[in-house]
């Protein structure tokens, strides 16, 4: 009752004029940023910082939020359209939603996305505002054994479900890994696969890898094929969901959220594991799959869902812990400091206003965020009119662009074009793209959870499966395993039985 208390009280604050200015502002900037590839939302939060210096706290706050939610709409806007995600957070987006651009269904594809973002966020919020000391407690007790059990379930479920074969999936995972180890290494120092480039010893920065895969590698193979298939502008569709539409998305926009709110809460990779574990929820549960991989809908609204609620989920640790999930997470704690402002335990006490009134725009912006990108769809959509050829030219230009803004050097293009032609090869050989994204976002942190459990284990085996959590996440991953054995001898007897 308390909670529910402060937070009408939060949005005495959130709905002042001033502030309803400022959660536009946030919510405009966010889509605007997302659609360019490579800028995200952290990183468009960290460009406003020092313009936020003027600021009073809540409405900064407020503005953050914005952006947060704004951008990672954004992203999967280009993401579904131009198979070009914005942000990591995208990436999932495209493997359904930008079969269904392709086939005259953008719009279709992005209204799912929008009503997912809403859906997830919302509900996301809620479970913020309920659950928030409860969820900080159990991420608390979670321990590195925990943590790496959980990344093996998302290597073996991204190597299982997507692709034509298992070794293509493993492949493409192997690369992505390998791409991970590029730096110092975080225990010992030393350099791996820097080939004595001092550039290289900070690693390869996930979004290079994300914008090469995607927007390079998908830009050279149209480049390949224009001749033999024509520049032909792609269909927009229409720009609504129709009924049978809406009967297959309800359930995964309500689904989305329980995947989604945990992982954003614990710091187990942000919004990429539950967005892609909620694309395999909804591909085993649909009754479409053969739809899958060339357009099926569930594909967008689940994992959109699943994304909006990873972002209420990690405010959850950031406010309660002053433990930064995400990059996003990590930026808006500097922000909480620049103003003096220390965010944990003691934090709804102290600024109760601020934190309300942050909660309560997040309500807000999620309307402001329906009601500007619902209309804009088809807006959006109509991107696929432009001939392909300049089309693409404008993403290898924007790419270029968001790759040299993440670092600032010369050679961040250099690896950007590298990356692109092993993305352009993987399309070549059919190898799926999502794994070795997958690979590179968790592959470092797989390694230090790995070294963390064995170091407290005294190097024994059995440190890795110590906890009752990681047994049952090892049994998930063994099942994961036997599936196609067990499902062979189950179809075999049914055709002896008929």
């Amino acid at each position: 009752m308390d909670s529910l208390n402060s937070l009408v009280e939060g949005f005495g604050t959130a709905l002042t004029p001033l502030n309803l200015l400022w959660a536009a502002v946030g919510v405009l900037l966010g889509t605007a940023i997302g659609v360019l590839p490579g800028i995200g939302p952290a990183m468009a939060v960290a460009l406003l910082l020092p313009v936020t210096y003027g600021l009073e706290p809540t409405g900064a706050f407020i503005m953050f939020a914005g952006i947060y939610y704004g951008a990672m709409f954004g992203g999967s806007t280009t993401s579904i359209l131009l198979n070009t995600p914005g942000e990591s957070a995208a990436v999932v987006a495209a493997i359904e939603g930008n079969p269904m651009a392709k086939a005259g269904r953008g719009a279709q594809a992005l209204a799912a996305a929008a009503g997912g973002h809403f859906a997830g966020g919302l509900i996301g919020t809620v479970l913020l505002v309920a659950l928030a000391p409860v969820v900080a407690a159990l991420a608390v007790d979670i321990g590195a054994p925990d943590y790496f059990a959980i990344m093996v379930l998302a290597f073996i479920a991204v190597t299982s479900v997507l692709g034509s074969s298992r070794v293509r999936g493993l492949a493409s995972l192997l690369i992505g890994l390998t791409l991970g180890l590029v730096g110092l290494d975080g225990t010992t120092g030393q350099a791996r696969l820097t080939f004595g480039s001092l550039q290289l010893a900070d690693g390869v920065d996930v979004v290079i890898v994300a914008v090469g895969l995607f927007a390079i590698g998908e830009a050279l193979w149209v480049a390949a094929h224009l001749r033999r298939h024509g520049a032909d502008a792609i269909p927009v569709g229409r720009p609504w969901l129709a009924r049978a539409d809406l009967r297959r998305v309800w359930k995964p926009w309500l689904r989305g959220p329980l995947v989604g709110f945990p992982f954003g809460a614990i710091p187990a990779g942000g919004a990429e594991i539950p967005t892609f574990l909620s694309y395999v929820t909804e591909k085993r549960l649909s009754r479409h799959k053969d739809e899958f991989g060339r357009g099926a809908i569930e594909g967008v609204a689940g994992p959109e869902s699943a994304a909006s609620a990873s972002a209420a989920g990690t405010l959850v640790s950031m406010l309660t812990l002053g433990l930064p999930t995400t990059a996003v997470a990590a930026v808006m704690l500097a922000a909480f400091q620049q103003y003096g402002i220390q965010p944990g335990p003691l934090l709804f006490e102290r600024e109760p206003q601020l934190v309300w009134g942050l909660i309560a725009s997040l309500f807000v912006g999620m309307v402001l965020l329906l009601a500007l990108n619902l209309p804009l769809a088809p807006v959006w959509a109509k991107l696929l009119r432009v001939p392909r050829p300049y089309l693409y030219a404008g993403i290898l230009f924007f790419a270029a662009v968001g790759a040299y803004a993440v670092g600032g050097e010369a050679l961040d293009l250099v690896v950007l074009l590298v990356i692109g032609l092993i993305g352009f090869g993987m399309r070549r050989y059919g190898l799926p793209v999502l794994p070795a994204v997958i690979g590179v976002i968790l592959g470092p942190a797989a390694e230090q959870q790995l070294r963390r459990a064995l170091q407290i284990s005294d190097g024994s085996l059995t440190g890795l499966v110590n906890t009752p959590f990681s047994l049952a996440v090892y049994a998930v991953v063994a099942l994961l395993l036997a599936w196609p054995l067990i499902a062979k001898v189950i179809n075999r007897r049914r055709n002896l039985t008929a």
